[in-house]
């Protein structure tokens, strides 16, 4: 059997913000309207950093107005409310996403419903999970959404297959699942408390990681011929001392089973920053009445 085809995320990731940039540039010539996104960041998490750099990075490319927010670490719950309910106002804001992790004296869940769903753009809010689960519409999360985009242009019909996921997460987990019943696959999610998680990810046409701990899943897990998308970014230690990402996958023995995975780096993650910025033209359409420009 061949190696495993790799399924390019930066590339897909590329044509989509391509996509997002020419709507954005026809929104603008046709309605006078600009999506803007405002990134709130709270503490100096090297991570969150990057990621935020990134986000804000591919907004301006795509032609998209940079709100941005960078608090300090000691910034009260109390304050990052009101930072979010000023942003909630504002009519040139479409789009607020606030970095996780954060503190640990503020509650996430809190300040998630505290976000006007109409500008929940990373799909955390209550009233978009809850659209999903009804398939009424809604601001769909973006990794999930990514990763239905590259299953989709590696297998045209998901109808019928059997996928698994692992990890149970609001983030990932509970909406990807979500996602791939609309899509007609019979979905098994799996998590820490799983018995024969071994024998149940070999059944899987489809297999999606996102638990988080690095390397976990062998080469004898996987279904020969099985469609691999590893979610998961871990630091790993190399013999020499040196610290790589790695997923929860076991890449080099995947790739000798598998029909098609994803590399990390470069799978899934960019995916995940192209669909934030495709959810915040969408949320700027939705917000004045317009629609989706075509191209």
């Amino acid at each position: 059997m061949s190696k495993a085809r790799l399924i390019d995320g930066k590339e897909i990731a590329a044509k989509l913000r391509k996509t997002v940039a020419t709507q954005t540039l026809t929104l603008k010539n046709s309605y006078g309207l600009v999506p803007g996104l405002a990134a709130v960041l709270v503490g100096e998490d090297p991570a969150s950093q990057i990621y935020i750099r990134n986000k804000e990075t591919h907004a301006r490319e795509v032609g998209m107005n940079n709100f941005s927010r960078k608090l300090s670490k000691n910034t009260s719950e109390a304050e990052l409310l009101k930072i979010v309910s000023e942003l909630n106002a504002d009519p040139v804001v479409n789009g607020i996403l606030v970095q996780q992790p954060l503190p640990t004296f503020i509650d996430a869940c809190t300040v998630i419903e505290n976000v006007d769903p109409a500008k929940d753009v990373d799909g955390f809010h209550s009233f978009n999970l809850g659209a999903l689960l009804r398939g009424s519409g809604g601001l769909v999360p973006c990794t999930p959404k990514g990763c239905m985009m590259l299953l989709k242009t590696t297998l045209s019909d998901l109808n019928g297959a059997n996928a698994v996921v692992l990890g149970r997460s609001n983030i990932v987990g509970k909406p990807l699942a979500q996602l791939l019943l609309a899509a007609n696959t019979t979905v098994t999610i799996t998590h820490s408390h799983t018995r024969d998680l071994p024998e149940i990810c070999r059944n899987a046409d489809i297999l999606i990681s996102a638990i988080g701990q690095p390397e976990l899943i062998k080469g004898h897990w996987i279904k020969p011929g099985a469609i691999v998308l590893d979610v998961g970014i871990n630091r790993k230690k190399t013999k020499d001392g040196k610290q790589i990402l790695v997923g929860d996958v076991d890449f080099d023995e995947a790739i000798e089973i598998a029909s098609a995975i994803t590399p990390v780096p470069g799978g899934v993650g960019p995916m995940t920053i192209a669909c934030l910025l495709e959810n915040t033209l969408i949320a700027c359409c939705q917000q004045n009445g317009v629609p989706v420009p075509e191209i």
